[in-house]
């Protein structure tokens, strides 16, 4: 007779917090002090959630009430320190709350691309690590580490797929700053916590971290940025849109609302869900003046 398998049970109807990111572009200002690019919601809805964003200009006991009903956060790039700003202020809160529900046994995902992956070092090792890293405007191979090939990010990829990764443009790169190799192993509390996936080399020649999990904790870390892949369109920006690409991004979207879906945090009400998502907000046109094609301005 076959072994009854247990079902793990999981939420069909994720909720995705995004934080806000504060307009650093004086050609985005008229529009709004905090913004969300559409590549990311895109992103996040291909991987079968829902978007919430999350304001910066609430308060500690708000915030404790958001995390209660989201079921994991994201943290997209942007241009802010990563110590003083208000993004950093309220990624701290919800970091620490992640920690304190995880540790019991309370499961909630957090990402962070680009600015993203970069705070959540800062978070972790409790100081700024970054230094010049640049890979600006240039999509690349992954050097992975042996340990992504058991990986929980990757674990839903292809051998064929995998092998694209590592020879084959796909990951796009915008930054001017990142955290070393030697900088992530010499540090106890990073090398402790993440467990290094992949690599990459910049235009100094400096080795930087671009790939990372959290080895207890379900806390995900990427350099590059998988939206752009098959979600913005820029002509003069190096958006790898072939198939092993689209591939990537969309594997990846599905892999961190899975993790999503691990999580039974909820709202109060149906309504208060439906008033709280992002499909209430209409996006500005921006392909003309931005990078993306649609932003939301909050």
């Amino acid at each position: 007779m076959p072994a009854n398998l247990k079902q793990e049970r999981l939420n069909d109807r994720p909720v995705i917090g995004v934080l806000t990111q504060m307009v650093s572009d004086d050609v985005m200002k008229p529009f709004g002090a905090t913004y969300i690019p559409d590549s990311y919601v895109n992103y996040i809805a291909s991987g079968g959630s829902r978007v919430v964003p999350i304001r910066l200009t609430l308060s500690t006991a708000e915030y404790e009430s958001i995390f209660k009903k989201i079921n994991g956060l994201f943290f997209i790039g942007g241009a802010v320190d990563l110590k003083t700003s208000d993004f950093a202020r309220v990624a701290k809160i919800f970091y620490k709350l992640a920690l304190t529900a995880n540790d019991a046994g309370d499961f909630f995902p957090i990402w962070g691309t680009c600015l993203g992956m970069q705070l959540l070092t800062v978070l972790v090792a409790e100081e700024n690590l970054l230094s010049a890293t640049p890979a600006r405007n240039v999509a690349l191979p992954l050097n992975l580490t042996t340990e992504a090939h058991s990986s929980r990010m990757f674990q839903g990829f292809s051998k064929e797929l995998i092998k694209a990764l590592t020879e084959e443009p796909l990951t796009g790169n915008f930054h001017k700053y990142g955290l070393t190799v030697q900088t992530f192993q010499e540090n106890e509390k990073l090398s402790g916590f993440f467990s290094l996936l992949s690599t990459n080399v910049a235009e100094n020649g400096a080795q930087f971290v671009s790939t990372i999990e959290g080895k207890r904790y379900p806390f995900y870390g990427v350099q590059w940025h998988p939206e752009v892949n098959r979600f913005q369109w820029n002509r003069n920006l190096s958006f790898p849109h072939s198939s092993h690409a689209i591939q990537v991004s969309s594997q990846l979207a599905e892999f961190f609302i899975n993790e999503g879906r691990k999580s039974f945090h909820h709202f109060d009400s149906p309504e208060e869900e439906d008033a709280s998502l992002i499909y209430k907000f209409t996006p500005v046109y921006t392909s003309n003046f931005t990078a993306y094609e649609q932003v939301y301005f909050f």
